[in-house]
């Protein structure tokens, strides 16, 4: 089938550069073209609901691609994920109409952050979570994050490098819980700022390790200043694990939740 093609994608970021094709390193959208431009015969754009940074993965990431080649759709991922390294997987493929676009056709997104939280460093897990050598308080970090619920201005979240027009979002859910050694930041909103999810993820970290107080994260946000804020988490913990869509649409809106929890 021609036209145009919606991809569900999962990726372990840690061996690239990020979603965007660059020059002089490896990325999931280059690896991703490469293999899809050999499945149609014929040179293809991917573009992606979220492009996401160095070492940042992804249990659903979601393409779209326009296409002169009839293929059927199950063609598009076992062919892709034949001519791909391990890293990347292709999960779907469904045809839309030439209407949708994987970025500006989405109404939410949701990330999850993963702390792993033990006094050894992991070796196993070194790629995936965010290594925190103490515990840290996940009830505390519940608390912290109530205010930030709702629309505001997230400049204090927001990276110095950000291209957005503005910082107002309106932040769905953000849930912090915990599984053992390891804490999660469940996050979902209509859109985000270049490092959001990971500077709100450093900014309750620092509450959940007794360094501020749980008033600290609304105070950062109404002050609207980065500076005032906590550290950028490390990339490593990050996920995008959801994007939806209107349903007319019909697409999948989830993938496997990182590290099972």
């Amino acid at each position: 089938m021609s036209g145009r093609v919606a991809l569900g994608v999962e990726y372990d970021g840690a061996p690239f550069s990020g979603w965007q094709s660059q020059r002089h390193a490896p990325s999931v959208q280059e690896t991703l073209e490469k293999a899809l431009s050999r499945v149609a015969d014929h040179p293809v754009e991917a573009v992606c609901a979220g492009r996401t940074d160095a070492g940042v993965h992804a249990t659903h990431q979601v393409v779209h691609f326009d296409t002169t080649a009839r293929r059927p759709m199950h063609a598009w991922v076992l062919g892709a994920n034949a001519l791909m390294p391990g890293a990347v997987s292709a999960l779907w493929a469904q045809p839309v109409s030439t209407d949708f676009h994987a970025r500006y056709s989405a109404t939410r997104r949701a990330y999850r952050y993963v702390f792993f939280c033990r006094r050894s460093r992991p070796a196993l897990l070194r790629r995936r979570v965010a290594w925190v050598h103490r515990p840290m308080d996940a009830g505390l970090m519940q608390e912290a994050a109530r205010p930030l619920l709702g629309e505001h201005d997230f400049s204090a979240f927001r990276a110095a490098a950000c291209q957005s027009r503005h910082a107002r979002r309106r932040l769905l859910r953000l849930e912090v819980f915990e599984r053992g050694p390891f804490i999660y930041l469940d996050v979902e909103a209509n859109a985000f700022l270049h490092h959001m999810v990971r500077n709100l993820a450093g900014t309750l970290m620092a509450v959940g390790r007794g360094e501020r107080p749980v008033e600290w994260p609304a105070k950062v946000l109404a002050g609207r200043d980065r500076t005032s804020g906590g550290i950028t988490a490390p990339a490593e913990g990050l996920y995008l694990t959801r994007v939806v869509y209107p349903p007319a649409f019909g697409l999948p809106e989830s993938g496997v939740d990182p590290l099972f929890a």
